[in-house]
């Protein structure tokens, strides 16, 4: 692939991380489309962007109500075909109760919403999203996060699969890239920060990788994940033959 990636951004109502998405696309070289969640087709996109906000308000629980809206039906469809699909903050939330990605995210532990910039450390870098070009496992990246619904839970059974797969990609960190419980911003089992799916095409991370675009805002360390795409797609066919 040559041609500048098409990006669907989905939007339901409460989302607010669409226009970072939606700016930073020039500065990517990226086409991007923002999605309406009423909407039941995404169009001809090699990517789906699902972003950060309060999608309907979190009433319920977030992303509870955003599962069912009828632009998800596509998104599934697409990830099925191996469609490269991030989810950040409330978009990994989505992912969740979509069960795209396995696991919960529940109530930061200290019951504080947390906005700050973070340690992450790479497990892994499989997938489009983790381009071994652009990441390797035990970089140290910095991005932001800001959410009060962040501690990602899973059963032991399945984080020990989640584990055994590589599919644990992103941990919390300090400075110096070490795990613990003190550089755990929310009681993330394990201090996992993101992970994917069995075919690593789906992405879900808590932290906001399209807020680490520009010096100006303090780090440039997300352009090395969502340009990773832009390798994979090269290497890759179109999604509409990838079956």
């Amino acid at each position: 692939m040559t041609a500048a990636p098409r990006v669907a951004v989905v939007v339901f109502p409460g989302t607010w991380s669409d226009r970072d998405f939606l700016d930073l696309a020039p500065v990517l070289g990226w086409q991007a489309t923002a999605v309406w969640h009423a909407e039941s087709v995404i169009g001809d996109v090699d990517a789906v962007v699902l972003p950060g906000g309060f999608a309907h308000g979190d009433h319920l629980r977030t992303g509870a109500i955003a599962r069912f809206s009828p632009v998800m039906g596509a998104v599934q469809e697409f990830a099925d075909a191996g469609g490269p699909v991030i989810g950040s903050c409330n978009g990994f939330q989505i992912l969740c109760e979509a069960q795209l990605l396995p696991g919960v995210l529940m109530r930061n532990d200290h019951l504080q919403f947390r906005c700050d910039w973070q340690t992450l450390r790479v497990e892994s870098h499989m997938g489009p999203w983790l381009s071994a070009d652009e990441l390797a496992a035990g970089d140290v990246i910095r991005l932001p996060i800001s959410h009060g619904e962040g501690r990602y839970y899973a059963e032991d059974a399945t984080l020990d699969r989640l584990e055994a797969d590589g599919r644990v990609v992103l941990r919390y960190a300090d400075a110096s890239g070490t795990v613990s419980a003190d550089a755990n911003p929310n009681g993330s089992s394990r201090s996992i920060a993101g992970i994917v799916n069995e075919r690593a095409n789906v992405l879900g991370l808590m932290p906001h990788p399209e807020r680490a675009s520009e010096d100006e805002v303090g780090g440039t360390d997300g352009l090395r994940l969502l340009r990773s795409l832009e390798r994979w797609l090269t290497r890759q066919p179109a999604v509409a033959e990838r079956r």
